[in-house]
């Protein structure tokens, strides 16, 4: 059953596992996506379970208790499945939490695994023969202990569609608020991220944290004053030579700068920010599509429609009529994007 057919009852249940040592600040993470604001904002809120081996009085890592009122039973009824961390890459997880994940993903749930999760999901199986991210500094662990999964170091997190996995603690909040944005929409995303006070989009990957020795940056600050002018300005046809005047860069000195910051070149983070802005102009205006692509920059209607219907495998017509469904109270669109578009 793809996520388009799930009902608002299947599509609104969360379980978060929790665990003996856990830590507050990941357990909170898709408490916080996942939580009350969604209901000021108009939006049907999840019904969010806190679930572990056992429940009652929980500890922590940060020396108090939580108090887990749902056994692993409770996986049964959720629509997505979230590892939101584990204790020690080197402790096998409970036999009982394995085998519930694999049963959650056999009837369909969607399961996630955030930061050191996915050594869980990669436990239990699960991402044999896929593309998984985790925590850099674990890397190395992860791929000599999973051989037969694809581990991706550079992303912030990886979407396989059914089975998703991050990389540290604040990948774990931009993994989050990708499943709301699968759900719901990037505007919806966006202003849970402002609520939070983080970005709604990084502009790079996890590459750019990893412990190495890195060139002085002296011009970083005028950098990130040049991509934030550029976000503003998608209707003009940026070039790499442009932004690269605007830094008062050189070229090669931009392009060196801008690929340790972003991960990715400029052509594609031009894609990129230029597909979310036209998703976004799709779900909460009533502009023609032609009108869009002039905005975001794609010239032309034919130019936004063969670029967005090849990241996200539905054309903008059909992503638009989608997301005003999504607005009658019966219905909660979700709009599947490809691995390709996320993986970038």
């Amino acid at each position: 059953m793809s996520n388009a057919d799930r009902s608002p009852e299947t599509a609104s249940t969360v379980a978060v596992v929790a665990f003996e040592g856990i830590s507050p600040f990941h357990l909170s993470v898709p408490c916080m996506v996942f939580g009350d604001d969604l209901a000021r904002l108009g939006v049907p809120r999840y019904r969010l379970l806190i679930c572990g081996e056992k429940t009652g009085p929980m500890a922590t890592l940060s020396g108090f208790d939580i108090d887990v009122k749902h056994d692993l039973s409770a996986m049964a009824h959720a629509n997505t499945v979230i590892v939101p961390a584990w204790r020690d890459p080197d402790e096998r997880p409970p036999a009982a939490l394995l085998k519930a994940l694999r049963k959650a993903h056999a009837r369909g749930a969607r399961i996630v695994g955030l930061c050191l999760g996915a050594f869980v999901l990669a436990e239990a199986g699960l991402l044999d023969g896929r593309t998984a991210s985790t925590h850099w500094v674990w890397a190395d662990d992860f791929a000599r202990k999973y051989p037969h999964v694809r581990l991706d170091q550079k992303v912030l997190y990886v979407d396989e569609g059914d089975i998703l996995t991050s990389a540290g603690t604040a990948a774990a909040i931009d993994c989050c608020l990708h499943l709301l944005r699968r759900d719901h929409g990037a505007d919806v995303a966006n202003r849970i991220a402002r609520r939070m006070v983080v970005a709604p989009h990084r502009h790079g990957g996890q590459a750019q944290y990893i412990e190495q020795p890195l060139p002085e940056t002296g011009g970083s600050d005028q950098l990130a004053i040049t991509l934030d002018w550029a976000i503003e300005h998608l209707e003009q046809p940026l070039s790499l030579d442009m932004l690269a005047r605007k830094a008062a860069m050189s070229r090669r000195n931009f392009t060196r700068r801008f690929k340790m910051k972003t991960g990715t070149t400029v052509s594609q983070w031009l894609l990129n920010h230029r597909l979310s802005s036209a998703q976004r102009l799709l779900e909460t205006s009533d502009k023609a599509i032609d009108r869009i692509a002039e905005i975001v920059g794609f010239g032309s209607s034919v130019s936004l429609r063969q670029h967005f219907t090849s990241a996200f495998s539905v054309s903008p017509a059909a992503y638009r009529k989608q997301f005003r469904r999504a607005r009658e109270p019966s219905c909660i669109a979700n709009v599947e994007s490809s691995r390709k578009f996320q993986h970038r």
